[in-house]
């Protein structure tokens, strides 16, 4: 068995190589790109990049340590699911240990969870994130180190991106889609105390951890329910914010449109939808790497997302024009930076256009429904 301090050991010196990868190797592969392109008609297209890079010793070794430093931060000899499976008894007791009559957690052992979410070990995540009891506590360990650049204040991204939703408005009912371990929720129940915050996902793992972290943080404000963002079995109108973090990439295309339509749906006429995501790629280098990425971490649907008009699929499903804006995940962190790695953030919004009479007066806004009926 892999002892806490050998898995802590372990760990870091994974996360070293790869904030080496995101910086120096990177910059380095970046110097090379440029100094092979002057000799060459300007690339404009992915192609036109891959015909310079993929020739290189050093984007095979780049390629080489993103797939494998990924695979081996998951089942290497030091790997976290390995840790979580040796540790499985003590984990899993302190979360049993829960009082479920708070009705905070709704699990689904019946939900049919979609195939292109259960054919890919997402992540590299051995058997994803639905399939074992730990599976939970193990993205979540996981997440820590997705962004390397921002060692320990990984959380401040999703603290910036709720201020972003706050300087727009203040919600009163709020549904957080693919919430995960509750991550991206905690913000929104910290920061609005006294909205109503629903938070669906499809991984039952994965929600008794954000469940067990919001009753540690003692949140009275929110409910996790295991159910699809593309159905979600809310009222019409029920919400005047839907919003998602680091869910659309993951989703194919025509599972898109019907997550898109949901959240139309289930919003009261002007309130408002905003993703984080990955989407505003502004060079044909960028969004070489960016495609390989999604290839080497099991992530197959960031390119068709990355590709997609996202203006023209938020007008044909009924929302006003949207805005599709690059988010800055630390002051000096954000599309201007050439240096080193990052993924491409953006912030997508649009509202659910206003109701109007026949007469061409707004109508009145909905009466708030009680948690009661808000919840179904």
């Amino acid at each position: 068995m892999t002892s806490e301090q050998s898995f802590e050991a372990g760990q870091r010196f994974l996360l070293a190589t790869k904030n080496w990868w995101t910086s120096q190797m990177y910059s380095r592969l970046r110097e090379e790109y440029a100094a092979r392109s002057v000799s060459r008609r300007r690339p404009h297209t992915v192609a036109d990049v891959a015909a310079i890079v993929e020739d290189l010793t050093l984007y095979r070794y780049f390629a080489w340590l993103e797939r494998h430093l990924q695979r081996m931060k998951y089942s290497g000899a030091y790997g976290i699911v390995r840790y979580y499976d040796a540790n499985r008894e003590p984990v899993l007791r302190e979360m049993n240990s829960d009082d479920p009559s708070d009705g905070m957690l709704e699990l689904n052992p019946n939900l049919e969870l979609p195939r292109y979410y259960t054919s890919i070990d997402i992540h590299q995540h051995p058997g994803g994130v639905w399939s074992d009891e730990v599976a939970g506590l193990v993205y979540e360990h996981g997440a820590r180190s997705t962004t390397p650049l921002l060692g320990t204040a990984h959380a401040d991204l999703h603290t910036r991106f709720t201020a972003i939703v706050a300087a727009g408005c203040s919600p009163s009912r709020v549904l957080d889609l693919g919430c995960g371990f509750g991550k991206s929720t905690e913000p929104f129940y910290s920061r609005f105390p006294d909205a109503q915050i629903e938070a669906i996902d499809l991984s039952g793992p994965c929600l008794r951890v954000a469940a067990h972290r919001a009753r540690r943080r003692n949140a009275q404000n929110v409910h996790f329910r295991q159910r699809d963002a593309a159905d979600s079995g809310y009222s019409e109108a029920s919400f005047d914010l839907v919003t998602s973090t680091m869910l659309l990439h993951e989703t194919p295309p025509k599972p898109l449109e019907e997550l898109i339509s949901e959240a139309h749906r289930v919003l009261e006429p002007g309130g408002l939808m905003i993703h984080l995501d990955f989407h505003y790629v502004p060079d044909a280098f960028a969004r070489f790497m960016h495609y390989g990425h999604g290839r080497r971490n099991n992530e197959p649907y960031m390119q068709p997302l990355a590709e997609l008009d996202l203006h023209k699929l938020l007008r044909r499903h009924g929302f006003e024009a949207g805005l599709v804006e690059p988010f800055r995940e630390a002051d000096d962190l954000g599309p201007e930076r050439r240096d080193v790695w990052r993924l491409p953030w953006t912030v997508i919004s649009a509202r659910k256009r206003r109701a109007t009479a026949r007469s061409g007066r707004p109508q009145r806004k909905p009466a708030q429904r009680t948690a009661a009926k808000r919840a179904k």
